[in-house]
């Protein structure tokens, strides 16, 4: 396998937490979202994922995009350890924890959106930071309401089951502190993401352990 990656993009890095949750082998093949403008917007990246958008999954000639859809692809192919419970009202809740980082939280603190508002709205780092950190804190807090309302969480979001709730919240997590995120109304969360880092296969997956990391 062949994951197309950026050592900060949080999407990839759920990808890579779930190869190494699975044990697959795969070779990273860095593609820069800075230099150059950005090599996802270049032919030889288009080619394989026409979205320019990181990761892209090669597995056998075909290629898979969409960070969700690839680590429930590799679930279903590798079931052991599972990312999903067994019962269809667990898996729609952790399903759902998920999906509010990948749908509602990340897309508003994409790379894209922020370069955006600096280079064709106009505005400042300092307001640009201001709006990451607005709509990160203000979902991460309502989303930790979620989870400690939920009765489902223990050591991680799914009692000690590892899921794919967690592949999402970690890199969540990860770059809300990188960017000095308020987390106070998170505790839940932090905790589960500072549980999940003990484990191997996340802290193998984290940007500083990518070989492009910089």
């Amino acid at each position: 396998m062949k994951l197309y990656s950026y050592f900060r993009s949080s999407a990839a890095f759920r990808v890579r937490i779930a190869l190494n949750l699975k044990g697959v082998p795969y070779e990273v093949v860095p593609v820069h979202l800075l230099k150059g403008g950005g090599e996802q917007f270049g032919e030889a990246y288009t080619r394989t994922n026409p979205l320019s958008l990181i990761p892209a999954l090669e597995d056998g000639g075909q290629v898979l995009t969409q960070s969700l859809a690839i680590i429930e692809y590799l679930d279903e192919r590798y079931p052991e350890p599972p990312l999903l419970p067994a019962d269809p009202l667990s898996r729609a809740y952790v399903r759902a924890v998920a999906l509010s980082i990948a749908c509602d939280i990340h897309p508003l603190n994409n790379l894209r959106v922020l370069r955006y508002l600096v280079r064709e709205v106009g505005v400042s780092d300092e307001k640009k930071d201001f709006w990451y950190r607005h709509w990160v804190e203000l979902g991460l807090g309502q989303l930790d309401r979620v989870v400690m309302s939920g009765g489902r969480s223990g050591r991680y979001t799914f009692g000690d089951q590892v899921t794919i709730a967690d592949l999402a919240i970690v890199p969540q997590i990860f770059n809300a502190r990188r960017f000095g995120c308020d987390l106070a109304k998170a505790p839940t969360l932090n905790e589960i993401a500072d549980r999940c880092m003990q484990l191997d296969a996340f802290a193998k997956a984290q940007p500083s352990a990518q070989p492009d990391a910089e």
